[in-house]
């Protein structure tokens, strides 16, 4: 049966990558452990700040083997090569890819090198939350989460235990700086300008 309406999927359903796959519908939407999460439209603030980001990235990992991706850009966060067994598959708002083989024609299989997120209204317990524990998991080596209500980042660093470790906020005057990119220093203030 062809999927043409988020609206025909049970909300409560569980589903797999390759379910995915076959939908054919507008709606943004990411699978965390086979459940569906709606995806809202980004504002112009988050898009603003989304942008100048994946400058700066950008022009940092200029001629590394890094790569930054910007929603909507697939992320299955296991290697599986069986799309059957896939249950988690994110769009984050940008990341960073260093190894290659981990990118295929349909996005990354595996987990980023680093994953930022820009909050949105109504998303932050997802952010927070359930995505921090995904990205945790997957062993994502380092993960942002973006404020733009209190123009700040947290970052997240993945310990030798395989656990994040919250280094203190990011704000306005600050520089923000990672050793995934070496090279990368972030005005703050400049991403949040209005």
């Amino acid at each position: 049966m062809t999927i043409t309406s988020l609206d025909q999927l049970d909300p409560n359903g569980s589903y797999t990558y390759a379910d995915y796959l076959l939908w054919q519908f507008t709606e943004r939407v990411e699978l965390l452990r086979g459940k569906i999460r709606r995806m809202a439209a980004p504002s112009v603030k988050h898009q603003q700040i989304s942008i100048r980001f994946s400058r700066l990235l950008a022009n940092a990992l200029w001629q590394t083997p890094c790569q930054v991706f910007a929603a909507p850009f697939d992320v299955r966060l296991t290697r599986m090569r069986n799309d059957k067994e896939v249950k988690t598959v994110v769009q984050p708002d940008l990341c960073v890819i260093c190894d290659p083989s981990k990118l295929d024609e349909r996005g990354c299989n595996g987990a980023p090198d680093l994953i930022i997120e820009i909050l949105s209204p109504g998303n932050s317990r997802t952010e927070m939350r359930d995505k921090f524990d995904l990205y945790q998991e997957a062993g994502v080596l380092e993960y942002w989460i973006v404020s733009p209500i209190e123009k700040a980042v947290q970052v997240f660093q993945l310990n030798e235990q395989g656990r994040f470790i919250g280094l203190p906020p990011v704000v306005e005057g600050d520089i923000l700086t990672t050793p995934v990119v070496p090279n990368l220093e972030v005005d703050v203030t400049e991403v949040f300008l209005d």
